[in-house]
């Protein structure tokens, strides 16, 4: 499936206010005046916990020989320091050493609105417009004595980072910090496990609201203008609310083709929140009106291979054997093979946490083994262009004993929410 970052774009596009009818919106408030904010509860990442995830990145640098990581803003800094910022051309960085606190390397006229989110004990290092601020990173390795050892870079940090750190620090050995980083992030605590689970709440509320509200004529852009309304006054920050209606539903982020809904034609959503950081991702399906046989039968299908995943969702499983158990049991029913379609052409899964889409994925050939902690989506889709798709998506949390659904997936088409 697309980045998480083009998807954005995607919907963003798709819901801009000029693209929904005059009044709809406001034609809504009496309903939306019966939602009330479910989030009031939702207690936010301490700075125990951040405590114990510095921790962790230290024993895991240690363990990998390596000295110190660097990571750009984004999830991954807001996970470990506290610090919300945005990249420009004008590096911010956070650097994690190996012992000791971590330093945070920011402009200078910019370091009293980063304090105001760090959230863990960290020297705070400035540059200034006219200096290289991969030096003042150099400068801080060699104070903690750092020189000689392996820097791990954060995966989604940019090139002029890892390259301005080799010529300010020549002869540092550059790697990857996806040990350090993916293995604290890719294994959920009980207080993010607890926030995903508000999350994915509101989802599946403002979904119970929305479902009897879509009327014949509204297009796309209407359905998840008003999806996104709702999770707003419960309480959510909604990242995506994507309808996709009649054929364009035969396209995993569809078209953009404007499609009104009608009697007899699929209506697929795919949702999700944010709550304290962290997220959820919610698909829903159902036809507007009464359903073909084709429909019906397709639909039975894909809820049955989001049960065949969960099944093969076991303790030290590989993450690729969900996705081939799904595509094994598709290909039984006459789809595919492997991505072709008419079939599932997008892996069965992905990571979510802080971020929609994390590693791993479910997805053939991934060795990760499952372990607990870990957080996917389930949502083995079928497409059959030219005419329409079904996705079923929830997402679950793996324990000792299994995984376990954070929303309860729909039994059949007539209930199409669950």
């Amino acid at each position: 499936m697309q980045t998480l970052l083009s998807r954005r774009a995607l919907i963003a596009a798709a819901a801009l206010p000029f693209l929904v009818r005059p009044g709809l919106l406001r034609a809504a408030e009496p309903d939306l005046a019966g939602l009330s904010d479910m989030t009031g509860g939702a207690v936010p990442i301490g700075p125990e916990e951040r405590e114990r995830r510095l921790a962790r990145a230290q024993a895991l640098m240690k363990a990998n020989g390596i000295g110190a990581i660097l990571i750009e803003p984004g999830s991954s800094m807001v996970y470990f320091t506290g610090v919300r910022w945005g990249r420009s051309e004008r590096l911010t960085a956070a650097i994690i050493p190996v012992e000791g606190e971590p330093c945070i390397v920011t402009p200078f006229f910019e370091e009293p609105s980063v304090r105001e989110t760090l959230a863990v004990p960290a020297e705070v290092r400035v540059w200034q417009e006219d200096q290289n601020p991969l030096a003042i990173v150099a400068g801080f390795l060699r104070d903690r004595k750092l020189v000689g050892r392996p820097v791990g870079i954060e995966e989604t940090a940019r090139f002029f980072a890892f390259d301005g750190l080799q010529k300010a620090l020549p002869g540092v050995r550059l790697v990857s910090a996806n040990p350090v980083v993916r293995g604290c992030r890719m294994v959920k605590t009980p207080a993010e496990i607890a926030l995903m689970q508000m999350a994915t709440d509101v989802t599946m509320a403002a979904y119970r609201w929305i479902y009897p509200r879509v009327e014949t004529g509204m297009t796309g852009a209407e359905v998840g203008a008003l999806m996104s309304a709702a999770t707003r006054k419960l309480g959510g920050a909604p990242e995506f609310s994507m309808a996709l209606i009649g054929e364009a539903s035969a396209y995993p982020h569809g078209s953009k083709q404007v499609h009104r809904v009608a009697d007899g034609q699929v209506v697929l959503m795919d949702c999700g929140c944010t709550v304290q950081g962290y997220q959820s991702d919610v698909s829903r399906t159902w036809v507007h009106g009464r359903a073909s046989a084709e429909q019906r039968k397709v639909w039975d299908i894909v809820a049955k291979g989001q049960q065949v995943a969960l099944a093969a969702a076991k303790i030290g499983a590989p993450a690729g054997s969900i996705d081939d158990a799904v595509r094994r049991f598709y290909e039984a029913q006459g789809y595919g093979p492997g991505y072709r379609l008419p079939g599932l052409s997008h892996r069965t899964g992905h990571g979510i946490g802080m971020d929609g889409h994390e590693p791993v994925n479910l997805v053939h050939g991934e060795a990760t083994p499952l372990a607990p902690g870990m957080c996917f989506s389930d949502e083995p889709g079928l497409y059959l262009p030219g005419k329409f798709g079904i996705r079923i998506e929830d997402c679950f949390h793996m324990t000792e004993a299994g995984p376990v659904w954070f929303s309860t997936p729909p039994q059949s088409i007539e209930t199409p929410i669950g």
